[in-house]
């Protein structure tokens, strides 16, 4: 019953939202809210603005309505909205361009197109999004129409609206017989855009040349009314139900359009550049739409070198769309999928996702010349994360080596396949990092595309990720065995950071038992250094930095804690860990562990499971891991 009720709830609320009065009517609703007649290109764009947008640290914005189920993709999404949605909005001669998104198979093209046509019929549901039609025209055309061309300067003028096209076939034998000419009397209504009723949102997909016909995409004669109205270019006798008449208003996906037939694409041609198609025979029909298609690189390359398509490509404006580059944001698609699945009840393993991740990175990014720079750097530096020896301009600069990464490599699919297969296959009730791996290495045997060379290269890449991961899983594991871990860090690195502020103003530090005056603490210091590779000669420097640092902060008035410094933070793990290992090394490998052996595992599961996301077994499973690596 309560899902009726809500069904009924949503139904009154569809019926308060309709509206029909006269064009006189409408013309008050244009003067007090001019967004109504807007164009296509401009409804898009007002749509994605309303939905919010965050400026990130790096100087890209991210616009909430695509991150949401779109990730690391901020520059294509940002180039997407600011270089053509914007200025098509303005009116500016991008609108009268195809939207062309280009990329490799599995990055998001189809996800993007997706998403402006679901957006777009919530959005006409909205007082923001609100449009209307005339009643009863096949293309739901926009009303303004009616009003005869010269009186448009003048309503220009008066209304701040411009008004561009021509009234429909329909519509114009509709004004002279129903209303006399009287365009006071047209009824108008309010248009709810919709895929499925095929009002505002159209999609063609191309077939066999040979049997596909023109009229998909302009409508078609109805020959039952040819006796009755006499005439093939009476529009009673027409049906205009082509995508590009539905589509009026709103948006066409063109499905792959590079391969299909030329003769469906001479009609973008005039419909791009003037606003207007051919359709039977009747004058040049408007249509406001913004036309989107998707390709890969191969074929848009393949479709460029033909010299016959150059008309077609100058009205076109590619946007590249690679695959994310980003750990994080990669682990994120993974468990978008997978919740969208019937597996997503099954444990996952913290990690494992993220060691999927790393894998599918890796074989995304490009060598760089940069001395210094291995893959896993780069990989780490594309993730935020900080790497001794990089700034944010090298950075920048390793973006901009190769204008083409992420154009290739493993896609998003091929993982989430083998991660299902890893998720169906085991007997266990959850799958780890180990598992996933595997899957993956298993996969590439099959796998249609991939050369032999491909191969190797990206079973080293497996192997890369799998010591990724083996790391993760040691602090995992270390952190569990630390009782009140966040409490010991913060006192050790209190302890360090009085002993470096003494060292580098020259001071003396009280002992706050004796109240005795020591010097700095060398060998203290030195132990957690030395943890991440700070030499003897480059220790001054550190130190100075990380007083520079906690200086910084407190201009700010911020508190430098344990999160403030990546490295230092790094480095402070590794020393409580060094201290802790020959005791985790002899409790987890321990066949027959003894009482108090016994006690502390338990401790160290039960922190695992209410801390840091795994279940008992998993839990059991990555502490046995764990002791093999530390005794080998």
């Amino acid at each position: 019953m309560d899902i009726l009720k809500r069904i009924a709830a949503q139904r009154e609320r569809e019926e308060k939202l309709r509206w029909e009065g006269t064009f006189a009517e409408y013309l008050d609703i244009v003067k007090q809210q001019p967004h109504v007649a807007c164009t296509a290109h401009a409804r898009v764009y007002n749509m994605i603005k309303h939905a919010g947008m965050e400026e990130n640290e790096d100087g890209t914005r991210e616009y909430f309505f695509f991150s949401r189920e779109i990730f690391g993709l901020e520059k294509a999404i940002q180039r997407l909205v600011e270089e053509y949605f914007h200025s098509a909005a303005k009116r500016l001669d991008v609108r009268k361009r195809i939207l062309l998104l280009m990329g490799p198979v599995s990055g998001g093209k189809s996800t993007i197109v997706t998403l402006l046509k679901k957006g777009l019929e919530q959005f006409s549901r909205t007082d923001e999004g609100a449009l209307y039609g005339i009643k009863g025209c096949p293309m739901h055309e926009e009303p303004l129409h009616l009003i005869p061309h010269e009186l448009r300067p003048e309503f220009e003028q008066d209304y701040g609206v411009k008004i561009e096209g021509e009234l429909c076939p329909v519509c114009q034998l509709r004004l002279e017989e129903e209303y006399s000419g009287r365009v006071e009397d047209v009824i108008v209504e309010r248009v709810f855009l919709s895929e499925s009723k095929r009002v505002g949102i159209g999609t063609f997909s191309p077939s066999d040349p040979k049997s596909q016909d023109i009229a998909d995409l302009t409508g078609s004669i109805d020959f039952s009314t040819i006796t009755e109205f006499g005439s093939e270019s009476d529009p009673r006798a027409y049906r205009f139900d082509g995508e590009l008449n539905k589509a009026n208003r709103g948006l066409m996906e063109f499905q792959e359009m590079l391969k299909c037939d030329e003769k469906f694409l001479w009609n973008l041609l005039s419909l791009t550049q003037e606003g207007n198609f051919k359709a039977g025979r009747f004058a040049l029909i408007s249509a406001d739409e913004l036309i989107v298609a998707h390709t890969n690189e191969a074929e848009y390359r393949s479709f460029i070198s033909n010299k016959k398509n150059e008309a077609l490509q100058s009205r076109m404006i590619v946007i590249p769309i690679p695959y994310n580059l980003s750990v994080t944001q990669e682990e994120r698609i993974y468990e978008k999928l997978i919740k969208e699945s019937d597996v997503a009840d099954k444990h996952i393993a913290p990690h494992t996702l993220r060691a999927a991740a790393i894998f599918s990175i890796l074989t995304r990014l490009k060598e760089s010349k940069k001395s210094g720079v291995d893959l896993l750097k780069k990989l780490k530096l594309y993730d935020g994360k900080e790497v001794d020896g990089f700034k944010e301009t090298d950075l920048e600069e390793l973006r901009n080596e190769h204008p083409d990464e992420g154009m290739s490599g493993i896609d998003p699919r091929y993982v989430i396949n083998r991660i299902s297969s890893a998720l169906i296959s085991t007997d266990k009730d959850y799958i780890n990092a180990l598992d996933v791996l595997r899957s993956l290495k298993e996969g590439l045997d099959t796998h249609p595309s991939i050369t032999k060379e491909q191969r190797e290269k990206y079973l080293n890449f497996i192997s890369v990720a799998r010591k990724e991961y083996d790391e993760l899983a040691k602090k995992e594991v270390q952190k569990a065995f630390v009782y009140s871990y966040e409490e010991s860090a913060k006192t050790l690195l209190e302890n360090y950071l009085d002993n470096v502020e003494a060292y580098c103003n020259w001071q003396k530090i009280r002992d706050p038992i004796t109240g005795e005056e020591l010097d700095p603490d060398e060998k203290l210091m030195r132990s957690i250094e030395e943890q991440i590779g700070i030499s003897e000669n480059a220790k001054k420097a550190f130190r100075e930095e990380i007083l520079i640092r906690i200086s910084a902060y407190a201009r700010k008035g911020k508190k430098f804690d344990y999160n403030s410094h990546e490295r230092l933070r790094e480095a402070i793990q590794k020393k409580l860990f060094a201290d802790l290992k020959d005791v985790v090394k002899i409790t987890t490998s321990s066949k027959t562990p003894d009482e108090n052996q016994l006690k502390k595992i338990n401790e160290v599961i039960n922190r695992l499971v209410e801390e840091h996301g795994y279940t008992p077994a998993s839990a059991n499973d990555l502490l046995r891991y764990v002791g093999s690596l530390l005794n080998r």
